[in-house]
């Protein structure tokens, strides 16, 4: 079965990764990006509809929602695109506060209530409408077990977790809305041996998931017709170290 996913946050690590995946496997990707890496390149030569959207914009979004209903076929919203804050950035801690609530829970509430109706009428097009059109939430580790430098962004993450148990009332059942909370997927280019040692330690499963960790679990979000208003922890077991 064909899909039509919206992304957000193509441009690097996960989401480049998750549009490159649904692209090959014949769907059609439209993905947003704030800053425009070479990568976006690439998924515009595979087949993506690219949009730049800064999700810090109310305007921007506003005119993602038009363009994405102008498309008239969606089933299915991923919620990638993240910022992360630390609470002594070089600004006034109430402009950090707002701009994770504004990244993190504003632009994913005016985005699913903005594109909703295409997400029920394209369940409704199916034999079987029940969770036929999907939600994803990246949320956070952090989001359960808070954090003492990136209080704003836990916070944040936390919040979208709960619109995660909102939506998945209101638009059930035609609409499946979940979270994924990961913790370490990925290293950074540049981290040091030393913090990769500190990182794998936090949990019982030392290791990186990678981005087929995240592939396979949407892959059965997306394929289940009986889940929805969860939070899927992929952190290697960290809450029992």
């Amino acid at each position: 079965m064909s899909r039509t996913v919206l992304i957000t946050g193509v441009g690097k690590r996960i989401g480049f990764a998750l549009a490159k995946f649904f692209l090959a496997k014949g769907h059609k990707v439209i993905g947003t990006y704030r800053t425009h890496y070479k990568s976006i390149e690439q998924l515009s030569k595979l087949g993506a509809t690219v949009l730049q959207c800064d999700l810090d914009d109310d305007s921007a979004i506003a005119q993602l929602i038009e363009q994405v209903s102008q498309h008239q076929k969606l089933d299915t919203i991923i919620h990638n695109a993240s910022d992360w804050l630390p609470d002594n950035a070089d600004m006034p801690a109430s402009e950090v506060m707002q701009r994770m609530m504004q990244v993190h829970v504003n632009a994913p509430y005016q985005i699913n209530l903005g594109l909703s109706h295409l997400l029920k009428v394209n369940a409704q097009s199916k034999t079987d409408t029940i969770g036929a059109s999907n939600i994803i939430h990246f949320t956070d580790y952090v989001a359960e077990k808070g954090s003492k430098k990136h209080i704003a962004y836990a916070a944040s993450k936390a919040a979208l977790h709960n619109l995660t148990l909102s939506f998945a009332a209101k638009l059930a059942p035609e609409v499946k809305v979940n979270s994924i909370a990961p913790a370490l997927i990925l290293f950074n280019e540049g981290d040091d041996d030393a913090y990769k040692q500190k990182a794998l330690s936090k949990a019982i499963l030392p290791k990186e998931a990678g981005n087929a960790e995240i592939t396979s679990l949407i892959e059965y979000i997306l394929s289940s017709h009986y889940v929805t208003g969860r939070s899927f922890a992929v952190d290697g077991g960290r809450h029992l170290v």
